[in-house]
């Protein structure tokens, strides 16, 4: 039996609420972002008559439109498929390398962290809202699918966890209101060791311990400050400290933004929250007369039928989450009245499907035939070294759930399998390469009830794979700034 039921008024009320906070953040943010010094913002400066385009929002509306499309469940090269399609021009950081080595045949979730220095960067945390809308109340389910969403870009890193630690806020947040309690369930579906958990407990440390709000800021800075203003750690502190800090719902966003760093996700993300957590009426006309209902892509955005108006993406967001719900959801409904039992709190603190994720191997890819996932396990880099052999695992999914298939691999000339037989029984292969080109491909073969499904794998040469100097980004078009290869000109 279902225990908690959403009111279907109250949520879309809340949905809306959630968009249109994410735009009056990021707008507010968006002109004062990557300076590191503090602010004193009272207001919008300047003053907008519109949304700013943002890729906070747009990549979430590309999942909507994946979602519409495909249905409950979701799989990683459905991200894949998509972040191909329409966000292939974005060459920024950690999305200028995902689509490097998606172009390169690396599939999630080697693909978010192969060669890719900005891991622990903010593009993933500031795509949390679509997950607990589509999960509301339902913390840990959003923070798998969070998971799945950070794997194509922040596989491994802060990035990752930070969109953890927002979706299952997000989503507690439609049937919780205590910023305590919303952050201890956060903190239970990522590792309590990583840079996220101890800068978000040393914001709520220093609010519960008396510090001043410029001391708390001045701490985190220090403590956990970055030489990218955009690295998730800091500026989740900054986050949380405009939560906790501020008095009401400007007050709140403009002390976060005063941090400074990654102003535009910091505010966007903190006004989501606070639209789900208040609805419509927390959010004062004064903030949300300037930027309007409409919404603005960016110009790397292809086009993808998003919504044009914060009213259609409410109602869109709506339906899929309806969908969800009554397909996957086995603790909530929707209904006329918002109910919860007495477990509720219990139920929130639930993180086994968050650890599940946690405990998946990033050294992988993962391919899908039809109704099945086939996963490659590189065991380490995807290269390989002539003369040095090395073992791969293959394992085959439905639904999520692993079967038993014989499997077969396809290698290409110069390259073996030693031991074939026991490695045909155990779908453990060690593979020798005499020669290996920059590029490799690795078919798989996977027999299950008398069909052949077939995945191919990309392994790099070690000419393909020198390394990328850090804190570099990939080439961009000088005409249009898109990634270089696939931008607008194109």
């Amino acid at each position: 039996m279902r225990s908690i039921i959403l009111s279907r008024a109250e949520y879309r009320d809340k949905v809306y609420a959630c968009w249109l906070g994410k735009n009056i953040g990021g707008t507010l943010g968006g002109p004062h972002e990557g300076k590191k010094c503090v602010h004193n913002l009272e207001f919008y400066d300047p003053v907008p008559h519109e949304p700013t385009p943002n890729d906070d929002l747009d990549f979430q509306l590309v999942w909507l439109k994946m979602l519409e499309d495909k249905g409950a469940s979701l799989r990683l090269p459905d991200f894949a498929e998509y972040w191909r399609r329409y966000l292939s021009a974005y060459p920024w950081n950690e999305y200028g390398f995902c689509m490097r080595n998606l172009e390169r045949g690396l599939m999630p979730p080697v693909s978010g962290w192969f060669e890719n220095y900005y891991v622990d960067e903010m593009g993933s945390p500031i795509r949390s809202e679509i997950w607990a809308c589509l999960c509301p109340a339902e913390p840990q389910r959003a923070a798998a699918l969070a998971w799945m969403d950070s794997c194509l870009d922040h596989a491994g890193g802060e990035g990752m966890y930070g969109e953890m630690f927002w979706a299952a806020v997000e989503s507690a947040a439609f049937v919780l209101q205590d910023p305590l309690e919303l952050i201890r369930i956060g903190l239970a579906m990522i590792p309590p060791a990583c840079g996220i958990s101890r800068v978000v407990r040393e914001a709520a440390w220093c609010h519960a311990n008396g510090a001043r709000w410029s001391e708390a800021r001045q701490r985190i800075a220090t403590t956990y400050g970055h030489v990218q203003p955009c690295n998730a750690v800091p500026n989740h502190g900054f986050t949380v400290l405009g939560w906790l800090y501020g008095q009401d719902f400007g007050d709140k966003l403009c002390k976060a933004v005063n941090c400074g760093f990654d102003t535009d996700c910091t505010g966007a993300t903190l006004g989501s929250l606070l639209g789900i957590l208040g609805g419509t009426s927390y959010i004062p006309q004064r903030w949300s007369g300037p930027v309007g209902t409409s919404i603005k892509l960016h110009p790397l955005t292809r086009p993808c039928g998003a919504p044009t108006t914060l009213q259609e993406l409410a109602d869109r967001t709506m339906a899929v989450a309806e969908r969800l719900v009554r397909q996957t959801s086995a603790a909530v409904s929707f209904g006329e009245q918002t109910r919860t039992g007495p477990a509720l709190k219990s139920l929130l603190f639930r993180n086994d499907e968050a650890y599940g994720c946690l405990q998946e191997d990033l050294r992988s890819a993962v391919v899908a035939d039809e109704d099945l996932e086939i996963i490659l396990y590189y065991n380490g880099d995807p290269v390989m070294c002539p003369g040095i052999s090395r073992m791969l695992d293959v394992e085959c999914r439905q639904n999520g759930f692993p079967v038993e298939a014989e499997v077969e691999l396809e290698l290409p000339d110069g390259w073996s399998v030693l031991d074939e037989d026991v490695a045909a029984v155990e779908t453990r292969f060690e593979v020798e390469a005499v020669r290996v080109a920059d590029t490799n491909s690795i078919g798989v073969r996977a027999f299950l009830n008398g069909r052949t499904h077939h995945g191919r794998f990309t392994m790099l040469g070690p000419g393909a794979a020198q390394g990328f100097p850090s804190a570099t980004n990939v080439e961009y078009c000088p005409t249009c700034h898109g990634r270089k290869g696939s931008c607008l000109c194109t």
